[in-house]
Order: C-alpha cells, then structure tokens, then sequence
C-alpha cells in the first residue's frame, strides 16, 4: 500500500494545484470530507477499529491455514495447548544466527511487506476514525501481540520480530496513507476522489459502503 500511496501523492500535487474553477473555495469546504476530520472534536470511534481488525485476523487466520495447513491447520486439542503453553511459557522467537529479518524463520518478504502492511492497516483504522497518532500506535501494538498470542499461537510460537516490527512500519506506512487520503479529499473532482481513497483505503472504502461510520 505504501507504494500506491506515493503514486497518490504524486497526482494528488498536480490536480489539488489546478482546482476546478467552477468550485469556489467554499464548495471545495463542502467536499465530502474524510469522517476523521469530523471526529476530531468527538474523539475515536473504537468500535469500528476493533471489528474491522478482529475481521482482518480472522480472514488471515483463514488464508495461513489453507497455504500452510502444517501447522496452521492443524486442529487437534492436544496440539494446540501444547503450542499455547510453548507460547506463554518461552520467550519469542529471535534468533539473530540468521539472515536480516529472518530472525523468526520466515522468509524476509514475510516479515518486511506482509507485517509492513499489516502494521498500517492497524494503524490507520483507529487513525481515520478519530484517535491521535500515539493512542493509534499503541492499538497496532496491542492488536500485534494479540496475532501473535492469540490467533497465531496455536500454530507457532510467537515472533519477537513481528511483535516490534509489525507497530513501527505501522505508523510509519499508516501515517503516509492518512496523510495521503485526508489529502485526496481534497481533489474537487468527485470520481477521482474516490479512486484515490480507494487506492489508500480498499478496506476502509469497501465497509463504509456497507454503512461503517469511518
């Protein structure tokens, strides 16, 4: 997502520099404008943030078991208590003998764009609905460890990696999308508008079509 954010920045500063002259100023106030600029003065909304995140594991869980049925789709009780009590029992798993950021025993693309994106995704949702940037940090930090312990532990022992990593590309990349998308809400002309939210947002765009209130 981040590279597409760097595209919609890149056109955003050609079509917000030419506005449309048949909007005056106040017409382009009157834009649908992102819901976070709303909220500001109500504070976050939480609830969509936990939904939306709760969804996205439980989708992702899904997706894991069907690419790595061993172990991810292993179900049989005994398996699972014995990788929960490994997971609250051992520390993470970081062993540093291996390459740049697989340190977890997955493949570098894994760790690097998959909890990169992840970690935005996390990020932003509370972001676009309200909360400042630190409360918005925290939420993706507090939802990774919940991955890890929760969703991912009965398969693997959770990743030191991931649990850092995962919170920091996060506010890094989702900050870019939220600056990008509040900047997008700008562009006067509407179908445009749309495409380059939905370019920052698919997600976000998707359940406020479905009637999400940010």
């Amino acid at each position: 997502m981040s590279f597409v954010s760097v595209s919609a920045a890149l056109l955003l500063s050609l079509t917000v520099a030419s506005p449309d002259p048949a909007l005056s100023s106040s017409s382009y106030e009157e834009l649908d404008a992102p819901v976070e600029w709303q909220l500001e003065s109500q504070g976050p909304r939480w609830s969509v943030p936990i939904v939306h995140t709760g969804a996205l594991f439980f989708g992702m869980r899904g997706v894991e078991a069907y690419l790595w049925p061993d172990p991810f789709a292993v179900s049989r009780p005994s398996v699972w208590l014995s990788n929960y009590r490994a997971a609250y029992s051992q520390p993470p798993i970081f062993e540093l003998d291996r390459r740049p950021f697989e340190w977890d025993r997955d493949h570098w693309t894994i760790n690097v764009i998959g909890h990169g994106l992840l970690g935005s995704e996390l990020y932003f949702r509370p972001r676009h609905c309200g909360a400042d940037w630190l409360p918005s940090f925290v939420f993706a930090a507090s939802a990774s460890a919940v991955w890890e312990y929760a969703f991912e532990a009965n398969g693997v022992r959770p990743s030191g990696l991931d649990l850092a990593y995962t919170p920091i590309a996060g506010i890094l990349l989702g900050e870019v999308r939220y600056v990008v998308h509040r900047a997008a809400s700008r562009v006067g002309n509407p179908a445009l508008r749309g495409i380059l939210r939905a370019l920052v947002d698919p997600f976000g765009e998707l359940e406020r079509a479905a009637g999400a209130p940010c």
